[in-house]
């Protein structure tokens, strides 16, 4: 029967071996241990990772060189702690990464709220809700209380970061931001709608609040504050919109 050696440490061979796995090129492998079986544990990992990004983030992947992405990949891998051992997180670790590691002048000034964009459809794609439908035809929609779906993210962007792809990659922000909705249907397909900023507000009214909130009362206060001539008209287009949002499964009526 093999016993280990008692003179082994293992905390130090284990530190030496994650030293040498995510950056092979500046620590050496762990002593007494074959460099071919090193190589071969590296290529697994990193091509792990990488590949879970690759499918995660297939818009940044393209719109970056092979080398670019790889060199991102890398420093990803050397310079972030991963706080899950679950795959299914490590998106969100490569967003804290791209928030709050890395530092290359050569990036894209809108890559972080890209990512962030493609997360929110993999988020969505995993969450463990399901839409709820409703048949309006029972409802007053104006006396009803509604909150917003959980399967549904409203977003603001500095750039529209839905149309970025190889032939549109813009190297300022536009004067106004883009706002989005991202949803998962009753068919669990993630979608995704560009609204106004008005219907922005008004999304944003109902999601900020702790509680339920009556449909009259949300439109009432957008009409208030956009100090429209006719209040009646950003009731009634406000009130249509949030019809199709129901039918979309956006909005839960409660």
């Amino acid at each position: 029967m093999l016993r280990p050696s008692r003179n082994i440490n293992f905390k130090s061979t284990q530190e030496a071996f994650s030293a040498y796995i995510r950056d092979p090129q500046n620590n050496p492998p762990p002593a007494d241990t074959s460099l071919q079986r090193m190589l071969m544990y590296r290529e697994l990992f990193f091509n792990n990772i990488e590949g879970f990004l690759s499918g995660n983030f297939p818009v940044l992947r393209k719109i970056l060189s092979d080398t670019n992405w790889l060199d991102m990949v890398q420093d990803f891998f050397l310079k972030h702690s991963c706080k899950s051992p679950h795959f299914s997180k490590v998106p969100e670790e490569f967003l804290h990464y791209l928030n709050n590691e890395r530092d290359c002048s050569k990036d894209f000034p809108f890559i972080l709220e890209l990512a962030h964009y493609e997360w929110v459809e993999m988020a969505l794609s995993i969450a463990k809700h399901d839409p709820t439908i409703y048949n309006l035809d029972s409802f007053n929609l104006l006396n009803a209380s509604v909150t917003l779906s959980p399967l549904a993210w409203l977003l603001a962007y500095q750039y529209p970061v839905h149309k970025i792809g190889p032939s549109f990659l813009p190297d300022e922000a536009p004067d106004l931001p883009t706002f989005l909705i991202v949803y998962r249907d009753k068919d669990d397909n993630v979608n995704f709608i560009e609204i106004t900023p008005i219907t922005y507000r008004l999304l944003e009214i109902i999601q900020e609040q702790n509680r339920p909130l009556l449909v009259k009362e949300c439109l009432n206060q957008v009409a208030k504050e956009s100090n429209h001539p006719n209040s009646e008209i950003v009731v009634s287009g406000g009130l249509q919109i949030l019809k199709e949002l129901v039918e979309k499964t956006i909005i839960n009526l409660v």
